[in-house]
């Protein structure tokens, strides 16, 4: 008997109360993002996922296709992709306000292990796909809604909404955390915005 079957008879979810819908589908999630956090998503299967959210694979592959769907779903569960959109008047605030977000979701235990996935991205195609559409999409559909907000306020020319200029912020924001880790220091994160981003984006009439 292998390890992994030792532990499945240990834990056999047919003798544990009997769990359906959401409670279920929390446990599955939960048990994703422990896998993740003691063996890495090279080392996640889905039967030990299954193993540990005391349920069956049939089920978990009832939900998702493998183990990318299924990682992505965990992180979204926990939110950290969301961010909620800064309103302060002004793009410069609003920029420093979302950059502050997520870099402070970058310190929780799981900002280490969202720096693990991408570092999966290009040995499996598929879940970078993923990675890009779920977690990397967040920031950018955000700071488009601010970028809008701007373009109303005549801050910013409509032309930048759909230029590459206007990811710069959050795109140094991921190459800081992935070269140096978190935090990210506040300083940091001013000089992106200061010294880079509004330069960049900013209508040439409109001060800083």
């Amino acid at each position: 008997m292998n390890l992994e079957q030792s532990v499945e008879t240990t834990l056999d979810h047919r003798k544990g109360p009997r769990r359906r819908g959401a409670e279920l589908e929390r446990a599955i999630l939960m048990a994703t993002l422990e896998e993740l956090a003691e063996r890495g998503y090279s080392a996640l299967t889905m039967e030990r996922v299954a193993i540990r959210a005391r349920t069956s694979k049939a089920v978990l592959y009832r939900r998702w296709s493998g183990r990318a769907e299924l990682v992505m779903d965990a992180y979204k569960g926990i939110g950290i992709a969301d961010a909620d959109v800064p309103d302060t008047g002004a793009l410069r605030t609003d920029v420093i306000s979302l950059l502050r977000q997520i870099s402070a979701k970058m310190t929780t235990p799981f900002g280490g292990l969202l720096r693990g996935l991408i570092a999966e991205m290009n040995r499996e195609p598929e879940f970078g796909r993923l990675i890009r559409e779920r977690v990397h999409g967040a920031g950018p559909a955000t700071i488009r809604m601010l970028l809008q907000r701007a373009v109303e306020r005549g801050e910013v020319e409509r032309s930048t909404l759909d230029s590459r200029r206007a990811m710069v912020a959050i795109d140094l924001l991921r190459n800081e955390f992935l070269m140096f880790g978190a935090p990210i220091d506040d300083a940091v994160i001013i000089d992106i915005v200061d010294q880079v981003y509004l330069p960049l984006v900013l209508r040439p009439d409109r001060p800083r």
